[in-house]
């Protein structure tokens, strides 16, 4: 059984980032420079943007932190988010989710300037996805086919089933293996809440992709002998411990490759923002491989 080790792989990834953003620097005379918007006091929020704004330390991106009250209108807030689209100090622009009641995630992240989107959640750069096209990809999507390159476990020919259907993992994770790529070509089945037999879809699958938020729910007699599972839940027990959405212990015996929980995907979320935003700068700066215009 192999371990994919996340951690590993989006050191790896950091550095490569490092690399780029040193070189960029020396071509342009700046760094990268990301804009995050956290808006309210959610605590799980709190903790991503400062796990984000290490990150950003790490590798060399310049990054600033709008942190808003709750309170703030749609309209102050659409407002921001049209001036640093606008900015042309700003590479890439992340909008942190979920946004306090009352604002509305689906207007803000439409202003985004989709050169900007480093999360890859712009209506264009998802229609590009959906087509093929270039674009900026969302993370965590993302962050799984980069887990999959780097351990030469391709899908290509294979049977994937991803479990969860939400626009930030479920559906671009399933476009990226099906897409004409080398670690895509995958003939992909989304399962979902409504989905009458999960346990005989994922029995199929050589690829199993969960991504619901439901602690062990992948257990062992859903599992194919030998299948590769990606694991992007990440749950939280009443004793405190964190799971993902597959019970571990009770699979690695049966499968070929597996991510841990914590340790698997979640290092490969920040990393791949890292590396959009070096590409949101790079396509802006050397406007001719601009992949959104």
């Amino acid at each position: 059984m192999l371990l994919i080790d996340g951690k590993k792989v989006a050191a790896d990834l950091r550095q490569r980032v490092k690399n780029d953003v040193d070189a960029l620097v020396r071509a342009h005379g700046r760094a990268p420079h990301l804009a995050v918007i956290l808006v309210g006091e959610d605590p799980a929020s709190q903790v991503y943007v400062r796990y984000k704004e290490k990150a950003c330390e790490e590798v060399g991106i310049v990054s600033r932190i709008w942190r808003l009250d709750g309170g703030i209108t749609q309209c102050g807030l659409e407002k921001l988010l049209t001036e640093l689209s606008h900015s042309d100090d700003i590479d890439g622009i992340l909008l942190q989710l979920p946004l306090p009641r009352g604002l509305d995630a689906s207007r803000c992240l439409a202003l985004v300037d989709p050169k900007k989107d480093v999360d890859g959640f712009h209506p264009e750069n998802v229609g590009r996805l959906s087509i093929g096209l270039p674009c900026l990809k969302p993370c965590t999507p993302y962050g799984v086919i980069k887990l999959l390159e780097y351990y030469g476990l391709s899908p290509a020919g294979k049977r994937a089933v991803v479990v969860g259907r939400s626009n930030i993992v479920g559906k671009p994770m399933a476009m990226l293996l099906a897409a004409a790529s080398p670690f895509g070509n995958a003939t992909v089945t989304i399962c979902h809440s409504r989905t009458p037999d999960l346990a005989a879809a994922c029995r199929e699958a050589d690829f199993i992709v969960p991504a619901i938020g439901r602690p062990r729910l992948i257990t062992r007699d859903m599992v194919k002998p030998g299948a590769v599972i990606v694991d992007v839940g990440m749950n939280r027990l009443p004793d405190g411990k964190l799971c993902g959405d597959v019970d571990y212990e009770n699979v690695t015996d049966l499968v070929s490759a597996i991510t841990p929980v914590p340790g698997g995907v979640g290092p490969m979320t920040i990393a791949t923002l890292m590396s959009n935003t070096v590409e949101a700068y790079r396509w802006r700066r050397e406007a001719p491989a601009c992949p959104v215009e």
